[in-house]
This record gives structure tokens, sequence and C-alpha cells, in this order.
């Protein structure tokens, strides 16, 4: 599948540019093509570069909570849920809590806590992974929750649209996470039908109304918060969420009595190899995104959609927004600096600037997700994890746009 898509990318983006040589004479869209190529090379080297001390430090730190136990509490006390939904996954597998440590820093908007999280909870299912290139249910099912990704607290949205002007920032915190609670159970859904799994069961039926209930509590909480202080309150849990991590993992090592400081170097030395592997699989998938967009590709298809609605006498308001929605599985910094644009053009407050905020916050960005997961154990063949992926990103971008006509108070 992603063989495909990388080809029709190139190719689609080449016919366009012929197009736009040929007919309309704009014989400078080749060298804009050749541009992207060498900005988007060096812009995907930059992130893992990036990405390199991150991973050492939190792969580090997972390192010394696997040795001091606290992974396998994690997993012991999860594995009831994780038994009926990754039956390949065993009780004793440090990818359990990895798992789980990924996904509670994506629920906090915490992206470069769970990245070096769920690049070594994929390097553990891979260990368990009979077809080292094929991947296996668990990591499917994993790699759709990650990209779907549901956020509690969109601490970075809030911060752009305060700093462009917002009176109210955080009027977007209920649609958001409204949009991406749909998305993540969309994508979970569709895996459990693909993968056949029994969710009509006392433990995940009970794992699924409590977090409906959580979502419901942290919505409340937050709303009844004065406008002001939500942004402020947002960081600082989040914050102190993440640094509260950190403590606990050296403590409990310290209790434990182990080597805190050479256990911490020895999964550093992890982290480093992982960010080395992903660079090739990188610089294949963001060089591929930026020609499509260089090419003018992008640009036909949110024309093609405004008239499409336009025919069938829907209201187009939102249209502005849909830039984000395509950039949105595609490269996170493009549809961030869509929704940016987006602000800046009609206003921070005005409608299209509010879908595009809730767009961005509803899901995660697939194909990097995809790329750097998958890449990171060298597996090439995703199965049904792209197809599913991408219908939970639609889930949550027609979701986002529903409730932004729902919440837009103007």
């Amino acid at each position: 599948m992603l063989n495909i898509i990388w080809i029709a990318f190139f190719v689609s983006a080449f016919l366009m540019a012929l197009y736009r040589a040929l007919v309309i004479g704009d014989g400078g869209v080749w060298t804009e093509l050749v541009n992207s190529v060498f900005v988007s090379s060096k812009a995907a080297f930059s992130i893992a570069l990036n990405l390199t001390g991150i991973l050492c430090f939190w792969l580090g730190l997972l390192k010394i909570a696997e040795a001091s136990g606290i992974t396998g509490l994690l997993a012991r006390a999860l594995y009831p849920l994780f038994r009926r939904i990754m039956p390949g996954v065993p009780a004793e597998s440090p990818a359990l809590s990895s798992m789980i440590m990924n996904i509670a820093a994506n629920m906090l908007g915490l992206d470069n806590a769970a990245t070096p999280m769920g690049l070594k909870a994929m390097e553990q299912l891979q260990q368990l992974n009979p077809k080292k290139d094929t991947a296996s249910d668990a990591q499917i099912l994993f790699m759709v929750i990650n990209t779907s990704a549901v956020t509690l607290i969109p601490i970075t949205i809030l911060m752009y649209r305060a700093e462009l002007g917002s009176v109210n920032p955080s009027a977007v915190f209920m649609p958001i996470l409204f949009a991406t609670s749909l998305s993540t159970l969309s994508g979970f859904l569709a895996v459990a039908w693909v993968q056949k799994l029994n969710i009509f069961n006392r433990v995940v039926l009970g794992w699924l109304l409590g977090f409906a209930v959580f979502i419901g509590a942290v919505a409340w909480h937050f709303q009844s918060l004065p406008p002001a202080e939500r942004l402020q309150t947002s960081a600082a849990w989040g914050n102190f969420i993440l640094f509260a991590f950190i403590v606990s993992f050296i403590t409990a090592g310290l209790i434990r009595r182990i080597n805190v400081y050479e256990t911490f170097v020895q999964g550093a030395k992890e982290g480093f190899d992982i960010a080395v592997r992903i660079i090739p699989y990188l610089v294949a998938m963001l060089v591929a995104i930026a020609v499509l967009r260089a090419s003018g590709v992008l640009n036909v298809i949110v024309l093609g959609f405004e008239n499409f609605f336009a025919f069938l006498g829907i209201d187009t308001d939102f249209v502005p927004a849909l830039p984000t929605a395509i950039l949105k599985p595609l490269s996170g910094s493009g549809a961030r600096a869509m929704m940016i644009e987006t602000m800046q053009t009609y206003g921070a407050d005005s409608f299209p600037a509010f879908v595009s905020s809730v767009v961005q916050g509803s899901t995660e960005t697939t194909f990097y997700v995809l790329a750097v997961y998958f890449g990171a154990v060298k597996i090439t063949k995703t199965r049904s994890a792209l197809p599913c992926a991408l219908l939970a990103d639609l889930a949550g971008i027609v979701t986002a746009i529903a409730v932004g006509y729902c919440f837009y108070d103007g």
C-alpha cells in the first residue's frame, strides 16, 4: 500500500507540473519541485536529528522504568483489557506498559514524550512478530490508535490561538475533545472489525465506558474554568504530569537499588540507534508530500471540494479550513502552517480558523507516524493499518467540521 501511494504522489505531482508548464506556461514549476525535494530532504534529516536527543532521554527513562519494575506493574494492571484487544501480546511483555505510557502522553498532548515511548513499544512488539517485514495485528492496532491520537489537552493549538489574538483561545477545547474521541473510537472499531476482535464483553465495554466518563470529567472540569485560566491550567497540568513521570521512574530505580545512571545510558544508546534507522523512511515520505504540495495538486483538490459542495447546495464556509484537513494526514508541520495561515488570513476567531483549529487537534499525522513507527522496525507490509488509520482521520475531520458549526458562536 505504501509503495503504491508513494509512487502516486510523485506521478500526480509530475503530471500536474507538466500541465502547468505546457498549458499554463508556468515553467517555474520545475524549479519549485526541485527546490521542494532539497528542502524537504534537509527537513527530514533535521527532524530525525532533533528527535535524537528526545529519543535518547525518554528511552533512557523507559529503561529505568523497565529495570525498576514499573513497566511490569502497568502491564499486569492492563493485561485483562489488552488480552482481548491484542491477544498476541503475552502478559509479561514490556510492550504493554510502553504502549500505555505512549497513549497517556498523546492524550496529554506531549508529542515529544509520546514518540520515543511509541517507538520503543513498536520495537518490543516486533520481537513478538513472526513475520518481520509484515505488521502484526497488535502493531496495526497500536499504530491506528496513535494516528487517531485522543488529545485531552491541546496545548499547542491553544497557544497559537492566543498568540494570534483570539479573544477566547480555549473555545476549541470541547470541539477538539469530541472530534479526537470519535476519531479514536472509529479507528479502534475499524481495526476490531478487520481483526474480528470480540469487543462485546464486560472488560472491553467497561474500559470504553470508563474512558467516556473520564473524557466527560476532564471536559467538564476545563469547561467550568474561566476562559482566561484554561490555557494556563492545561499547560501546567501537562508539564506537571510529564515531570512527575521522570521523578517517579528515577525514584523507583533508587528503591530497587539499581544503577540509575548506567541504566539510563544503556537505554539512551537504543534511542540513538532508532533515530538513525528512521532517517531513510522520513526522507522518503516527507519528500513525496513536499512535491505533491509544490506541484499544486493539493490546491486542485481543495478547489474540487469547494465546487462539489457548492453544487450540492452545502454551505462552503468551512472550505478555507480544508487545506489543514488535507495536509493533516500528510504533514504535521504543513497542517500547522495552514492552520496559522488560515488564522492570519481570516482572523483567529473566524469560522474557518475555528474549524481549522479543531481539525488540527482531531487526528495525528498518519503518514508521518506510519513512516516513523514502521520504519523503525523495518516493516514494509502494513496490511490494514493505513486504511483503518485514514478512516479514523476521516471520522475526525468530518466530526471537526460538524462540531465547528455546532460550537462556533461568532
